[in-house]
């Protein structure tokens, strides 16, 4: 039986991974010290093919200990928050996550030179093309868009070059993945995260879907939206992203390659909020909106081309909006009801 490694376990998107692992039938080790969430239980608790510890991902000897007899390791730990962050935690996001990197490939480099590890798969951002010019962006763009402007992005960029270098000087084999806006259910408010109005509302996450949800849960009318509502995303389920990435593992193909993991359906935040309004309040009750100025490094066209995926490995992310809504609305009013948001 196959066994995985994921740091970054209890996270939203590790949370996602550690499911669709298991129901795929491997044995899944996880790693996580629960610093943006706080203490929780983690998802999948108690299965018998999960195996979690809580502990540091930049502790080498614990990573050796946790790789023994792994396959693969995804290397998913990292400092990560929305745009408010971007700003406000600009250092922090370059070092912290430097060093979660650095000790990642370490102990991979080391684990597949004991003979077991078969490759890393690494996840890295969309941000690494905050700044292309080229739509939908390909996965080619990497090596000719300019740098991105914001640290987060510019540390993720160099998260695919450790992956370079690892197999340029050590042969060490990845797949690097670039996920494109994430949505599902498990956010909860980061334990970093300051108070951030959106008019007479508090924003509980600062990703877009979850805030705009709850703002419109709370009743906000007019709708607060950051900048002009014109910022084109793609809207990725968690389920599918966790597929993608499990096929991205798997897949021979995806040996030493690196894909755009993403829905092919570009949205703007207004047609976002508009279908998030629809579905509290029905088609009856006109959405009304204000604009309020935009994060620093909110930017205003990020769309992947996801052809290679389709071609080499046969993936596409097909879950539309509607029925990610139908699933995330309904949770998000728990957290509310529950006071988590």
């Amino acid at each position: 039986m196959k066994r995985i490694f994921i740091t970054g376990s209890a996270g939203f998107i590790g949370s996602y991974l550690v499911k669709e692992f298991l129901d795929a039938g491997w044995e899944v080790v996880g790693l996580d010290n629960f610093s943006k969430y706080g203490e929780l239980t983690p998802a999948h608790a108690g299965h018998p093919r999960y195996k979690f510890h809580r502990g540091d991902a930049k502790d080498a000897a614990l990573l050796d200990s946790l790789l023994e007899g792994c396959h693969h390791f995804i290397a998913g730990a990292a400092m990560i928050g929305g745009i408010a962050y971007f700003h406000r935690l600009a250092f922090d996001l370059l070092a912290e996550n430097e060093r979660l990197t650095a000790s990642a490939f370490e102990a991979a480099i080391r684990a597949h030179k004991r003979g077991t590890l078969e490759k890393i798969t690494v996840l890295s951002s969309s941000m690494v093309f905050e700044n292309a010019t080229e739509f939908p962006t390909p996965e080619t763009a990497v090596k000719i868009s300019p740098p991105p402007s914001s640290t987060y992005g510019f540390q993720k960029l160099a998260c695919e070059y450790f992956a370079y270098g690892a197999l340029t000087q050590y042969g060490l084999p990845y797949t690097i993945i670039r996920p494109f806006n994430c949505v599902g259910i498990g956010e909860r408010r980061a334990t970093a995260d300051e108070e951030v109005m959106s008019g007479d509302v508090k924003l509980a996450l600062s990703h877009v879907v979850p805030d705009l949800a709850q703002k419109v849960l709370k009743g906000q009318d007019p709708l607060h939206i950051l900048g002009d509502g014109q910022q084109v995303r793609h809207y990725t389920y968690g389920g599918d992203l966790a597929r993608g990435i499990r096929v991205c593992v798997e897949h021979p193909a995806a040996l030493n390659e690196d894909f755009n993991i993403s829905t092919a359906v570009a949205t703007t935040v207004l047609e976002l909020a508009e279908a998030i309004w629809k579905q509290v309040h029905g088609p009856d009750v006109p959405l009304r909106f204000v604009s309020d100025p935009p994060f620093p490094h909110d930017v205003q066209h990020r769309s992947p081309n996801v052809d290679k995926a389709k071609k080499m490995l046969g993936f596409e992310a097909t879950t539309p909006l509607d029925v990610i809504l139908d699933e995330v609305i309904p949770w998000i009013r728990t957290q509310i009801d529950q006071g988590t948001i």
